[in-house]
């Protein structure tokens, strides 16, 4: 079967003028005194990626994976090498990124539709199931500045995924909304690979990855790294990431949580500890009853600034299975530069997970990925009651009805 999308030895450099430190006094002129830096953002990169296949691409930030979600998308053009996608485009570079704030949320829909090739007509037909599937009838015609984040993203992503795209570029797409929301997306997803359409996924999730990907490529610097099968590119990457991680570790006394766990450096807890977690709340309580809210609340300190750290959320239950991966990068939460003591909040307005006993872990990283300050593996105990058990870790709200 012919590949939908072929990328062949294609490089992206970008000019960066800087002045020249060398000079005290740079001579008037606009230009003197600055030299021209070339960034290498892409260098040699070849992958293809046939119909109804999901390729993977991960990487530090910084490694060039959003500029080749963008010269695939046709934001650019590679300054070497080929590139060619046989087939309509659903983008999403950056979620919602492209909608214009004064806008209702039916005008942006439209717009939207209209860009990504659809006909005026075609897009206002299909319309009624784009807010369906966004979950946003009450708001539809609120302009989208009195939008949150998550409903911006929830009608971005049911936009793109309405209209027959054959190729689809997507950055992070389960990090938007609830766990109910996120699962809806999943589905879908499928349904467009067994409908033949190609898949090119940007994730920090290693687990996303390897439940959703057929194969990887893993960027470094803008180098191809590895490309190979998704569980093995996975876990080449995680290991790297664990080993830089382990290598920054100090040894320091054993701690113990407010919930009674031990936090034993290299087991259950990793990390360079430039920046500290010195406690991690859940509110209202380690108890709670499904479809309830949930915060948690990571608190932080650091003795000296560090630029922009990304700050993690995940839970498993009990046997393993990983129900939910977090980070503020993804969800676009503005973190800025940090230092001295804090709290980073998440909240969910509800958390729809099935009875039963979860662990939750919490980390931040540095701004790059590349290794962590302060990871707490499963060290926070969470109960969910109420509801059933089920097969399955989520009971989304539900109802049934028969006609006949």
């Amino acid at each position: 079967m012919a590949a939908i999308i072929q990328v062949e030895q294609v490089s992206k450099t970008f000019a960066r003028w800087t002045a020249d430190a060398s000079l005290r006094q740079p001579p008037a002129g606009f230009w003197r005194g600055r030299h021209k830096e070339q960034l290498h953002a892409l260098q040699d990169v070849s992958f293809e990626v046939r119909p109804g296949e999901m390729l993977g691409v991960v990487g530090a930030n910084g490694a060039g994976k959003s500029t080749l979600l963008r010269l695939l998308g046709g934001v650019g053009q590679p300054t070497t090498g080929h590139i060619a996608v046989n087939g309509r485009i659903g983008a999403l570079l950056e979620l919602g990124g492209g909608f214009q704030p004064d806008l209702t949320g039916r005008e942006n829909a439209i717009l939207a539709g209209v860009v990504a090739g659809l006909l005026r007509r075609e897009v206002t037909a299909r319309l009624p199931e784009i807010v369906r599937f966004a979950e946003l009838e009450e708001f539809i015609d609120a302009p989208v500045r009195t939008y949150s984040a998550g409903m911006t993203m929830r009608l971005a992503f049911a936009v793109a995924i309405h209209t027959d795209p054959e190729v689809l570029l997507v950055d992070e797409y389960l990090s938007v909304g609830d766990l109910a929301f996120q699962a809806k997306c999943t589905a879908r997803i499928s349904a467009l690979r067994e409908q033949g359409c190609a898949i090119v996924l940007v994730s920090h999730g290693m687990e996303q990855v390897r439940d959703l990907c057929d194969r990887a490529l893993w960027l470094r610097h803008g180098r191809v790294v590895a490309l190979d099968d998704a569980k093995t590119v996975a876990e080449a990457y995680e290991r790297e990431m664990r080993e830089e991680t382990l290598r920054r570790t100090p040894d320091v006394p054993v701690r113990v949580t407010a919930a009674g766990t031990e936090l034993r450096p290299r087991e259950n807890r990793m990390g360079s500890l430039e920046m500290e977690i010195t406690d991690v709340a859940l509110r209202p309580g380690p108890v709670i009853s499904s479809g309830d809210p949930l915060a948690v609340e990571i608190s932080y300190r650091s003795e000296k600034p560090l630029a922009s750290p990304v700050f993690v959320v995940s839970i498993h239950h009990a046997d393993g299975t990983l129900c939910l991966d977090l980070n503020s990068r993804d969800a676009r939460a503005p973190v800025p530069d940090l230092t001295g003591s804090g709290t980073v909040t998440v909240r969910f307005e509800r958390l729809d997970l099935a009875k039963g006993s979860y662990l939750l872990s919490a980390g931040v990283f540095d701004t790059e990925w590349k290794h962590a300050y302060d990871y707490h593996w499963q060290a926070y105990p969470l109960t969910v009651d109420g509801g059933h058990a089920g097969k399955g870790v989520l009971v989304p709200p539900t109802k049934w009805s028969i006609d006949n």
